[in-house]
């Protein structure tokens, strides 16, 4: 994210519509139901929608970023392989975000989720329920521990892949304020064969979304760490899947 703050000097970025996928993308099926037939509408946020209950560092259960521990029910912990997520929320001159809850769900390291819909017949695991949460710090820091999810198939055209992913939920100053997001492993061999990733024109928006692996951070005989910073805005700003349009 280094370059997000050298080309522009102003508060306010043009953003790039070009950089994230058109809404209508016949190899990703559900796109032709539910892509906008007519031109997108702006509309102004009122008062409400900027302002609200906001989420604390207090609010958090010491276990609620540790997706290996907080859903034990047998005494174990979740089984697969074990990772750290960490990174950033920066604006879009690469100012850190303080403050932002982030929230995380995924599938177990079988590929599946602890989702009543969901029957893949892959195990569930006992001890992970595949969903937690933190707050960025004042540097707009953030991480949590986790297993590592396994790929899945699913109803695209008979049976694609997912690769191993991890949902990502950011809320800004008032709940209404969310954007969502993925974010996928470095040297994923299913990335470039998903038809939902395919739809982003632009390969280095996709290297966007791919976190990257940080042996320097990792915890010897325990986890692998990967890395993965988010860009709120600007030309250049990460894809988050509920606004395509842009941020």
């Amino acid at each position: 994210m280094s370059d997000q703050g050298q080309d522009h000097l102003g508060e306010f970025t043009r953003r790039d519509r070009a950089w994230h996928p058109p809404a209508y993308t016949p190899q990703y099926k559900t796109s032709v139901l539910r892509s906008p037939g007519k031109a997108l509408v702006s509309l102004r946020q009122s008062i409400g929608e900027r302002t609200g209950p906001v989420f604390g560092h207090g609010d958090l259960d010491p276990l609620d970023n540790d997706l290996i521990r907080n859903y034990i029910t047998t005494g174990e912990e979740a089984i697969g392989e074990r990772v750290i997520v960490h990174g950033r929320v920066l604006d879009e001159m690469g100012r850190p975000v303080k403050g932002t809850l982030l929230e995380v769900w995924q599938a177990n390291a079988g590929g599946r989720y602890r989702h009543r819909n969901d029957r893949y017949l892959a195990p569930l695991d006992p001890n992970f329920g595949g969903c937690g949460r933190c707050v960025t710090d004042e540097d707009g820091r953030y991480f949590f521990r986790t297993i590592k999810p396994g790929p899945y198939p699913w109803m695209n055209h008979n049976s694609d892949w997912r690769p191993s992913h991890i949902h990502f939920s950011l809320f800004g100053t008032a709940f209404a304020q969310r954007l969502v997001t993925q974010m996928y492993f470095e040297g994923d061999p299913l990335i470039p064969l998903c038809p939902i990733i395919s739809t982003i024109p632009d390969r280095s928006a996709v290297d966007m979304l791919v976190a990257k692996l940080d042996m320097g951070e990792m915890v010897p005989f325990d986890s692998l760490v990967y890395r993965f910073d988010i860009v709120l805005r600007g030309r250049r700003s990460t894809f988050f899947e509920n606004r395509p349009e842009g941020n």
